[in-house]
């Protein structure tokens, strides 16, 4: 079910790069980028109430709102630098380098939370590296 899941998220972050580069045709990448925050803010509440998961928000650790917190900003900064590099720069080129952070986040994942690394993982660092150069020059 992840893989299912983890695909459709692919699917959708192409559209989003997509409908974003026409949207932002016109348009200040930092209100486009607000705008789209709203629309995800209140898709994200509404699944919370559709779900009815709100009562866990009391459950939650100082821990965990430390890192949510963190998280929260990490993507705002991510989806600022995002919509400015759309805005300027051609769709098939910036997306494939925002796609590096499919690098980063295993050498992050590696030293921080332990995960292995392996051969394989170490062969797809390298494809996607080269990959993204060669889509981006």
């Amino acid at each position: 079910m992840w893989f299912i899941l983890a695909l459709l998220s692919a699917v959708f972050a192409a559209l989003t790069s997509i409908l974003a580069k026409v949207g932002i045709e016109g348009v200040s990448s930092n209100l486009a980028t607000a705008i789209r925050t709203v629309v995800v803010l209140v898709m994200a509440w509404g699944m919370v109430f559709v779900t009815n998961a709100q009562g866990g928000i009391t459950d939650i650790s100082r821990r965990s709102w430390l890192f949510l917190i963190l998280s929260g900003l990490a993507t705002g900064a991510s989806w600022l630098c995002y919509y400015k590099a759309l805005q300027i720069g051609e769709a098939s080129k910036v997306v494939p380098v925002d796609k590096l952070s499919v690098v980063i986040t295993l050498a992050l994942a590696f030293v921080f939370l332990h995960e292995k690394f392996t051969a394989k993982s170490l062969a797809g660092c390298v494809l996607i590296g080269a990959g993204t150069l060669l889509m981006a020059l």
